[in-house]
């Protein structure tokens, strides 16, 4: 028995014990997640294809891990033009197994994860980013004494009054 299920705006073609790698889910590892977008099960030589999804079909599965996918470089040069940019992206993706494929429904249903599998951000990511050229001093800091410039001399002035004091 397989399934073809929609995911991250991607088709997969799944059996039970299938492990994927697919667009980051907000779920941390151990969770139960449900995929209800099931476009196609092939049971036994039954083909149940779906207008556009298998109705009351549903395919369960366990986070393994969210990780970082490899590196990839992104390279851009207009020729005799002087222009070359480089950019790198790392995918967040997260590792699923697939548990079992539900042809009509007679399983789990497709429920909010308890909130103990939610993954809740970080108070250190909600907080802006700012920059140091962002950042105002209190007046205070800003009302400080002038500094005081003082003449620049060269070679050349110094040469002409040590020639006229002699």
């Amino acid at each position: 028995m397989f399934a073809v299920i929609k995911t991250g705006g991607k088709q997969y073609r799944v059996k039970e014990g299938d492990v994927l790698s697919i667009e980051k889910l907000e779920a941390l590892p151990g969770a139960v997640v449900t995929f209800d977008q099931v476009l196609l099960i092939e049971d036994e030589g039954r083909i149940l294809v779906g207008n556009p999804y298998v109705e009351k079909a549903t395919v369960t599965g366990e986070v393994i891990e969210t990780y970082k996918d490899d590196k990839i470089t992104v390279f851009k040069k207009k020729r005799r033009k002087g222009y070359r940019r480089t950019k790198g992206h790392r995918q967040l993706l997260t590792k699923v197994k697939i548990a079992v494929i539900y042809p009509e429904g007679s399983g789990m249903t497709a429920a909010e994860p308890a909130e103990s599998q939610v993954e809740k951000p970080a108070e250190e990511k909600a907080k802006p980013r700012v920059r140091k050229s962002q950042v105002k001093e209190p007046s205070s800091a800003r009302e400080k004494a002038p500094v005081k410039k003082t003449p620049r001399t060269t070679k050349k002035t110094e040469n002409k009054e040590e020639n006229k004091e002699n």
